[in-house]
């Protein structure tokens, strides 16, 4: 019986060896992507090089509270002379016979409401969302100044509206 235990132990953690070897051996995920804003600017994963990025996926349908989306902006402007770079990003259709359609006039009006003062881009069809590992909305992900996904996603919005707080560990690493 200690016999069956052992090997038991002892192949986990032979699994757990290998599976952080592999991880510490993978360089960081790059995602190459490019999203349009509501103002008809591209904005691409090369054009963001050398900052720290966060993209807030959503969507205005969301029941998200204004202090939610205002601690957005709010975290924006704290973070703007630290080198962070703060995206909403809508996963909204882009085509009216979508029930998930949203236009850029909506989008600009969602935000204005809200008070999100920070660049709308779209990512209509969920690609790059789905690249970058979103499975919920809302969701946050930070890329490292190289553009490597810096974590998981995070899912949810502080419902205090102080994302600092929420995402100040992993951006005090890449800090």
């Amino acid at each position: 019986m200690v016999s069956n235990n052992r090997k038991r132990v002892l192949t986990g953690l032979m699994i757990l060896l290998v599976s952080c070897v592999a991880l510490a051996q993978n360089p960081a995920q790059r995602v190459d992507f490019s999203l349009r804003s509501i103002d008809g600017q591209t904005v691409t994963s090369d054009s963001l090089r050398g900052e720290i990025v966060v993209l807030a996926f959503g969507a205005s349908w969301l029941p998200l509270s204004r202090t939610q989306l205002q601690g957005v902006r709010k975290f924006a402007d704290e973070y703007s002379n630290r080198g962070v770079v703060v995206y909403w990003v809508s996963t909204e259709s882009a085509d009216a016979k979508s029930k998930n359609y949203a236009s850029d006039e909506q989008l600009r009006a969602f935000a204005q409401k809200y008070g999100l003062k920070v660049t709308v881009l779209r990512d209509p069809d969920g690609v790059i969302s789905k690249k970058l590992g979103v499975d919920q909305l809302p969701s946050i992900v930070i890329l490292d100044k190289e553009g490597n996904v810096s974590g998981p996603p995070i899912g949810g919005l502080d419902p205090n509206g102080n994302l600092a707080a929420q995402l100040a560990s992993r951006l005090d690493k890449l800090l």
